[in-house]
């Protein structure tokens, strides 16, 4: 058997992988030296993919889901922006960026109109992730933006007006690879400014039944959206959260969810963890707080999941 210092040294399996405990320890030690990622980094699309991370039903792990997955694309080689479009700030608050009143945010670009450049910031704490924060002023942003001219394609404006959106072709190798909006839990103009912004829809979805009834009124939104204002949202990701696979319920919905939706349902689901629920307390994600806890893996095996699934034709 190797030591755990070789493992981590080489990169490479144990001698004995045949037994699940033996393969857990590989993953633990490659995931906590960084091997486990750096050693697999996932391929760049050949342009920016832009996501709305959307459920009007609070507590599904929307916000968790966002900065979690978002981290997890960084530390596997990919560009990533996260907009935070919460009045709460959450996300900013799970990526350690400052969000308090007088920093620029999404406030600036939705209602002032300042450029997304002038905006966003970068992560301190991982390499290839930009954040554009929440301050407290997003909560007026719903009032101040009904008298507007154009309120709802605002935020695609400003995603437009980058440099580092686009193609391949056109915006080079310093593009985004992908944008993920962390939308607030309600369906109102922050949230259809995300919808008309978007190319891709991703639900985080909790293993409960309750977290299934409001989804009917999501898909209805989008649908309303895709008709009158942009035909080329469609819903790409499902990712089933908080699952406890002790509970029948659990098993449940996951097979109702994977039933209704098919493929758009990722393989891996989010199991219940302490360790997702403890990092934002500490200005992380579980990504850097404890690379090697259940939910840092699932999160890392859900954005290889969507890296290598690729954009919709």
């Amino acid at each position: 058997m190797r030591t755990a210092a070789e493992v981590a040294e080489g990169g490479s399996a144990f001698d004995d992988d045949t037994t699940p405990l033996a393969r857990a320890a590989e993953q633990s030690v490659l995931a906590r030296s960084g091997h486990l990622h750096r050693d697999r980094p996932a391929p760049r699309p050949d342009g920016t993919r832009v996501f709305v991370v959307a459920n009007q039903k609070g507590g599904v792990g929307k916000t968790t889901t966002t900065v979690n997955v978002a981290a997890a694309l960084a530390l596997l080689g990919q560009r990533v922006l996260v907009i935070d479009l919460d009045p709460q700030g959450n996300a900013s608050t799970a990526l350690s960026v400052d969000h308090h009143r007088g920093v620029p945010s999404t406030y600036d670009m939705l209602v002032d109109g300042q450029p997304l450049a002038d905006v966003m910031t970068k992560s301190d704490e991982i390499s290839g992730l930009w954040v554009v924060p929440a301050t407290i002023d997003l909560a007026g942003a719903e009032i101040e933006l009904v008298s507007m001219v154009a309120r709802e394609t605002r935020l695609k404006t400003a995603l437009a007006g980058h440099p580092w959106i686009g193609s391949a072709a056109d915006a080079g190798e310093e593009r985004f690879d992908y944008v993920l909006i962390d939308c607030p839990p309600s369906l109102g103009l922050l949230t259809l400014n995300a919808l008309v912004a978007g190319r891709e829809m991703f639900i985080p979805i909790q293993a409960e039944y309750y977290a299934l009834e409001g989804l009917g009124q999501l898909l209805e939104t989008v649908e309303m959206v895709r008709k009158h204002l942009n035909q080329s949202l469609i819903v790409t990701t499902i990712l089933l959260t908080m699952y406890d696979a002790r509970t029948r319920l659990a098993a449940g919905v996951a097979s109702e969810v994977r039933e209704h939706f098919g493929p758009e349902v990722l393989k891996t689901a989010i199991p219940r963890s302490v360790r997702v629920s403890e990092a934002p307390s500490y200005g992380q994600t579980v990504m850097t707080y404890d690379p090697a806890s259940a939910g840092a893996l699932s999160y890392l095996e859900a954005a290889r999941e969507i890296a290598t699934k690729g954009a919709p034709r």
